[in-house]
């Protein structure tokens, strides 16, 4: 098992990043580093850092032609993208308040799970939700279940146009050795929410198999209405030994008040992941952003 320290995950990012807070909520330590065909380790849900990359260019470039490495990796999230919605999952989606002891003070959980009708229409079904003990965030029906339903898929073939993605540095995350790019969108439009943020792509088979940012738009960062949430930090974990799917996702912000500053954490989880069964095959998504 390895215990790392708040200390030293900072120190783990800041060739590439930079501390821009350090929250109230006290610090913990990560879980065992785990095969790189399975999940990768989440952070401690205790631990709260939030990043930005370096304006410096990298000291060291790739081996490769960056342009290559991102060729393929948009390649295989198209792959992923096609695979995803053929998969179900139990996802459960957990939001929390702390108080001024950086202890939880309240607390709300729902857990969904997706069932396919009799016209094979997937959708999200309600299999388990606790007594909300809330202090401060006041949920409407659905609310929470909207806030999780973020893109998985931003950078794939398709959108590669629109973003100026920038290699930055290398980093072993877990038991991989990646590549960390940059991406930022070139222009914001006011239609499509798009990516900005950092990837981390699987050096040896040029996969991403983490993320972090947020998704903004000409007027301003996405989120959902009354939530605080824009920033997340999504984790992978590959599925069948072929596909990299979304399993732990966290986002980690405050509840401004009139008198105080709540900090609130929303964390979500996707696990039993396995093939739909349907007899009708799968729709085209929407959008190549989809489906989470």
């Amino acid at each position: 098992m390895r215990i790392t320290s708040l200390f030293r995950y900072v120190l783990l990012f800041a060739a590439v990043t930079r501390v821009v807070t350090l929250a109230m909520i006290p610090v913990g330590v990560t879980t065992s580093a785990q095969d790189a065909t399975g999940p990768l380790t989440p952070p401690s849900d205790e631990t709260h850092v939030h990043r930005v990359t370096t304006t410096e260019p990298a000291a060291v470039p790739p081996p490769m032609p960056p342009a290559e490495i991102i060729k393929v990796f948009a390649e295989k999230e198209d792959q992923y993208l096609r695979a995803r919605i053929r998969y179900g999952y139990k996802k459960t989606i957990k939001l929390t308040e702390f108080g001024k002891d950086g202890q939880p003070s309240g607390e709300y959980q729902v857990v969904l799970a997706t069932t396919v009708d009799s016209d094979g229409k997937v959708y999200e079904k309600t299999v388990e939700k606790t007594q909300s003990s809330l202090q401060y965030l006041t949920l409407e029906p659905g609310q929470l279940t909207a806030a999780a339903r973020i893109p998985a898929y931003p950078l794939v073939t398709a959108q590669l146009a629109k973003y100026e993605l920038r290699f930055v540095g290398d980093e072993r995350v877990d038991e991989i050795d990646c590549f960390i790019f940059d991406a930022k969108p070139k222009f914001l439009e006011r239609g499509q929410a798009l990516f900005q943020g950092v990837v981390w792509v699987d050096k040896k088979y040029l996969e991403v198999v983490k993320s972090y940012g947020k998704w903004v738009t000409d007027l301003g960062d996405m989120h959902a209405p009354d939530l605080p949430f824009v920033n997340f930090e999504t984790y992978r974990e590959n599925v069948e030994g072929k596909y990299w799917f979304p399993n732990y996702s966290r986002s980690d912000d405050y509840l401004h008040l009139q008198d105080q500053t709540i900090p609130v954490r929303l964390v979500i989880k996707w696990a039993e992941m396995k093939p739909l069964e349907r007899s009708a095959p799968p729709a085209a998504p929407n959008s190549p952003a989809q489906p989470r």
